[in-house]
């Protein structure tokens, strides 16, 4: 059961052709970073097309708890009058993050470098996953966490008094930590410097720069060093958040495995640093094309166009790519199991601390519809048994995992028999329409009485 409901059991039935236009919410990540920035700047920002899913509302309720006025005006439209740099208060309440992940890690950072106190917690799977990988590098600016053991939520951040620069060595490939020491180095005099050596999608840097802090980036052999120089006044924006292309991979991967479905998904953004799925679907053989190409607000759109492709094959995904697309790994696996030969998936030991272990979660679901697949603790293979030959007919477990509930939904689009699942509800943490937009298209999704 999510935070912010009861569990809603579903059922995805075959279905025809799905077609039409496919208008997908706000992105993610870029909601959270416009709301964490407005907060952080002086004045008003304005915000369009703001993903209105829990995640992001929860992140929205937080900038107001640390002071900031955050203003919904109605059809995706906000209003964010900030406190600036170092001007967050102290909360006087805990700051219930729900699911998200990335809420919580980069508010940790927002707040970790100013003298104040905050607690944190979220709903039971974001309480199981590892906050260690925050709360070490905010501890070398002088942050001090207390939480569970295991460096588990419920935890309370004690900012630092006297924050000091650093220099760090990501030592994973995680866009939330870069942007946590980033977003912790703002109110640090100096200058803090990040290294990644796997490069990591970049919208913190690219939005830091926009609100006009002192942001360089630079290829070395190290890997990508990006340093940031310590309080800027950060000037109010007026950002158009691109649509989501991790919510688009389900409108999308279900065209390409329902057959005579043609579907159309504009104005997805294809930052380099999230369009790896795309590239690998094409890959395999995907009938994928990108119309009106273009930019705004600083990042690459375009409209993609997603048609029936039933002569999929099985290919090794680049690992190269993994930091890419990791959000899109259980989608990917349920487009394999319709391809023909093996996908091999290596590089991918980010998935099991995820929402859920992504990995276990799908491959369980997978081989109780009659897909086999193999793993390891940092790899996976699913062997696809062609279209149309998914036997489907089982119920599925989401984990609380808003990814794997709505692979789920689309795998059972095109299987033999319906698949079930447990819980739709954590669908709403990022894709609060998917069953609206799904079913406009011709999905046919029930739910089904608990």
């Amino acid at each position: 059961m999510s935070a912010h409901g009861i569990p809603i059991p579903m059922m995805s039935y075959p279905c025809g052709p799905i077609k039409g236009e496919a208008c997908i919410p706000g992105d993610k990540s870029i909601s959270h970073r416009s709301l964490i920035l407005g907060a952080l700047a002086i004045g008003e920002t304005r915000i369009s097309g703001l993903l209105e899913g829990d995640d992001v509302l929860d992140t929205a309720e937080a900038m107001r708890a640390f002071g900031a006025e955050v203003t919904d005006l109605g059809g995706g439209e906000w209003s964010v009058h900030g406190v600036g740099v170092g001007g967050f208060c102290e909360p006087d309440n805990i700051i219930d993050c729900g699911n998200s992940g990335t809420g919580v890690r980069l508010i940790m950072g927002a707040m970790a470098t100013s003298a104040i106190t905050a607690t944190f917690t979220g709903d039971a799977s974001l309480n199981s996953r590892p906050m260690a990988r925050v709360t070490d590098p905010i501890a070398l600016f002088g942050a001090q966490s207390i939480g569970r053991t295991g460096g588990r939520l419920p935890m309370t951040i004690i900012g630092a008094v006297d924050p000091v620069p650093i220099r760090y060595v990501v030592p994973m490939p995680s866009a939330q930590v870069k942007s946590a020491v980033l977003l912790a180095g703002l109110n640090v005099p100096g200058k803090t410097v990040v290294v990644e050596k796997e490069a990591t999608r970049d919208h913190t840097e690219r939005m830091l720069v926009g609100f006009g802090a002192e942001v360089t980036v630079e290829d070395t052999l190290e890997g990508r060093v990006i340093t940031l120089t310590g309080q800027p006044e950060l000037r109010p924006q007026t950002i158009l958040v691109p649509r989501d292309p991790s919510s688009a991979a389900f409108p999308v991967c279900a065209a390409l495995i329902t057959e005579g479905s043609d579907v159309l998904v504009p104005n997805i953004g294809l930052n380099p640093t999230r369009a790896g799925l795309f590239a690998t679907l094409r890959e395999m053989g995907a009938d994928l094309t990108f119309e009106n190409e273009r930019e705004e607000g600083g990042e690459p759109v375009a409209d993609l166009r997603s048609r029936f492709s039933p002569h999929l094959k099985g290919i090794d995904v680049d690992s190269n790519r993994a930091a890419s697309m990791i959000d899109e790994y259980p989608i990917l696996s349920v487009v394999a199991a319709f391809a023909e030969g093996s996908t091999v998936m290596k590089g991918v030991k980010e998935l099991r601390v995820k929402e859920s272990d992504r990995i276990d979660a799908m491959a369980t679901g997978l081989r109780k519809n009659g897909v086999d697949v193999d793993e390891g603790e940092d790899w996976w293979i699913v062997h696809g048994r062609g279209h149309s030959n998914v036997r489907g007919g089982a119920i599925c477990e989401s984990h609380l995992d808003h990814r794997i509930a709505m692979s789920f939904m689309v795998m059972g689009m095109a299987t033999q028999n319906p698949v079930g699942l447990d819980d739709g509800s954590p669908i709403a943490t990022s894709f609060p329409i998917f069953e609206r937009l799904m079913s406009s298209l011709g999905a046919d999704l029930k739910r089904s009485k608990p």
